[in-house]
């Protein structure tokens, strides 16, 4: 009987463990991404990012946002808990980057546009790049002001930008913005729009030829732009944008934005995946996004901002040549684990004549590439893909947690009958342990749930289920070994 292991190469960009996907970048942008977590999917399991707020101006407004500050509990771009100027911005980054050394970005993302506040935002990358030259400098912005800002960027090294491009057709753009604040003037309808193409496409292009990694953000609009994104995606790709992240639209009404407030849908977890396979023939996709606030800390998936307000950090020394001394320590330790994961050997999936349908599961990580959690206290999943072609990641769905404590699993059958929801298409979750109620209540919606695999690499769990899942007849009638 043939066998193959799910490490082989595969036609369609985005199957594949997300080692592979890395694989085929020049050696520079691979050296430029390795430990970043918001370009990397394998670096985020083990880095941290930081995102600083210092730019409270936006120059466009956007059908489906509202910065909303001081509004803890929603993690959505352009939210934040307190705005900053730059020195104390940099003193809660040293705070930070001392007590969390696996931080190894910091960005600024608004909770305006960081371009429509350049004073404010180069201080803060000038000032850190000369205190802490071992972090990474990341820029994300509307792209409005971008060519202008180019050559500044450069010269700050800062060597990530994120462009928010949700359309190159100027109809579709002024269905998603109502104005742009551009020369002095508010201009608005179509023209705003081609205004603001215009200036994103040239911002890019300049980005590009000075070697900076350009990642391009789009938000999903159902009936807006998702027939649109494919297009967009071609034209980024063609001018030299290394990664594509097509995030789904948040239209909560409790928002206040005015797509919450007309009642425009998001997307199906469905529909997302679908349009970022569609996408990923064109380019890299970027699939492990958590659309964060504006004041993010933390691994992805989790915000310590809390702990690092101005209040607690105001008397706060650092000495940072000792703190970059323990940052280098622990990022070793880091690499080292990554290098022993990297060559645990995938489990081989049985080559077979004609393509299985794949099986989406469901697996509750802390991060190290791991089934390393508890199902009730995850507040988010990681979605992986089985099929005949190997692993891959597929996404992130966002949960309620449903254990708060020892003594208070299941409390709230609401919060369960929630996640089972969330994970409507989900054939398994992968867990380190499970208590016997949401068990029970997985297994009744058509979900098998598995704690065999905890503390393993995810990955090579996946495989290892996918192999066992053809193997107990489930997928039969689909399946022809090859003898």
């Amino acid at each position: 009987m043939q066998t193959t292991t799910t490490s082989s190469g595969c036609s369609k960009s985005s199957c594949g463990s997300s080692a592979q996907q890395m694989a085929h970048l020049p050696d520079l942008i691979r050296e430029k991404v390795h430990n970043h977590p918001c370009y990397s999917e394998s670096a985020h399991h083990h880095y941290a990012r930081m995102h600083v707020a210092v730019a409270p101006a936006c120059n466009i407004q956007c059908h489906y946002c509202n910065r909303r500050y001081d509004c803890a509990n929603e993690s959505r771009p352009g939210v934040v808990s307190e705005l900053l100027q730059p020195d104390q911005a940099v003193k809660k980054i040293l705070a930070v980057a001392s007590a969390i050394p696996q931080m190894t970005v910091v960005g600024i993302a608004g909770p305006g546009d960081p371009l429509a506040n350049p004073e404010r935002t180069i201080s803060t990358f000038r000032a850190l790049a000369e205190i802490a030259p071992d972090i990474k400098l990341c820029l994300s912005t509307n792209g409005l002001n971008l060519p202008q800002y180019v050559d500044e960027i450069f010269k700050l090294k800062v060597d990530h930008v994120t462009i928010t491009i949700n359309c190159i057709d100027p109809d579709v753009g002024a269905k998603i913005y109502p104005w742009i604040f551009w020369k002095n003037k508010r201009i608005r309808g179509k023209k705003a729009a081609e205004i603001l193409i215009q200036q994103q496409q040239l911002g890019l292009e300049m980005l590009v030829e000075r070697g900076v990694l350009v990642k391009v953000n789009s938000v999903m609009i159902p009936g807006v732009n998702d027939q649109h994104l494919q297009e967009v995606s071609k034209t980024v790709k063609a001018k030299g944008a290394f990664l594509h992240n097509v995030m789904p639209l948040i239209a909560e009404a409790e928002h206040g934005t005015f797509f919450g407030l007309m009642g425009q849908r998001s997307p199906s977890h469905e529909e997302l995946q679908s349009l970022q396979d569609q996408c990923a023939g064109d380019m890299n996709m970027m699939r492990h996004c958590r659309q964060c606030r504006a004041d993010a800390v933390g691994m992805l998936g989790e915000d310590r901002g809390a702990e690092f307000s101005l209040d607690k950090v105001a008397d706060l020394e650092v000495n940072y040549a000792e703190v970059m001394e323990k940052r280098a320590k622990v990022h070793a330790e880091i690499e080292q684990k990554r290098n022993v994961a990297a060559v645990i050997p995938l489990q081989k999936i049985t080559r077979i004549k004609r393509q299985t349908r794949p099986v989406l599961m469901a697996v509750a990580s802390k991060g190290q590439s791991l089934i390393n959690q508890h199902f009730g206290h995850a507040k988010e999943f990681l979605i992986y893909e089985g099929s005949s072609e190997g692993v891959r990641f597929v996404g992130i769905r966002k949960v309620a947690q449903y254990c708060e404590g020892s003594e208070s699993c299941g409390e709230t059958e609401f919060t369960l009958q929630t996640t089972l929801k969330t994970l409507q298409g989900c054939e398994v979750v992968l867990c380190s342990k499970i208590g016997f109620e949401p068990w029970s209540e997985l297994e009744k919606a058509g979900i098998k749930p598995d704690n065999t695999h905890a503390f393993e690499n995810i990955e090579t769990a996946v495989a290892d289920m996918y192999q066992k899942i053809l193997e107990s007849g489930l997928l039969i009638e689909q399946i022809s070994e090859v003898a």
